[in-house]
């Protein structure tokens, strides 16, 4: 029998995304964010959702640009820092020894280290209450070579993707491939 929990952020998993962005004064800057996803396949875009208080927030908002740098477990620790502290108080990569790359595509740095990033323009906001939902087009997606499966699609099994489950607030990284997807299902299929 389940038992029921409420209304309530435990949808497992969630991403661990580095959103990065300039500040206000042209710093860069970067903030770990868990609420996000894939929402459009045509154009290509992703969400993520940022509270307005954020300093990340107000620099998406100027340059209307935001990049992801998909955190890679070991690199734990950094992304646990870059959700601990603010850019209005720290430079979060002078701190972590993490390197911004300007953007090629959008005026927004990403992280060097993080072995996968999506460079997004920012094409809509929307005031959901706590946090302010980004969708961002993806402009390109770029991914360290060693880290391809055959050279165009990211493998999960080296870029070892960080993901977050909320609620009980632990990191965890993906398991074993348990099925081809869109193949899987076709026994049921007569």
């Amino acid at each position: 029998m389940k038992k029921s929990l409420g209304p309530a952020t435990l949808a497992f998993p969630t991403p661990v995304w580095a959103v990065g962005s300039y500040d206000e004064d042209g710093r860069p800057n970067a903030m770990i964010a868990a609420w996000g996803g894939i929402c459009c396949s045509q154009p290509p875009c992703l969400t993520v959702s940022v509270r307005p208080g954020r300093h990340t927030f107000a620099g998406i908002m100027l340059r209307k640009a935001f990049t992801v740098s998909v955190c890679p477990q070991s690199l734990a620790a950094e992304a646990d820092f870059l959700g601990l502290v603010s850019g209005r108080k720290t430079d979060k990569f002078a701190a972590t020894g993490l390197t911004p790359v300007r953007g090629e595509h959008v005026d927004a740095p990403y992280i060097d280290e993080f072995p996968l990033v999506v460079e997004c323009a920012l094409i809509h906001s929307y005031d959901l209450g706590a946090h302010t939902m980004m969708v961002g087009e993806i402009k390109d997606v770029k991914c360290d070579a060693d880290k391809l499966l055959d050279d165009k699609h990211p493998d999960p099994a080296r870029v070892l993707p960080l993901v977050y489950a909320p609620g009980v607030g632990t990191y965890h990284g993906l398991g074993p491939v348990v099925a081809k997807g869109f193949h899987a299902g076709k026994t049921f299929m007569k």
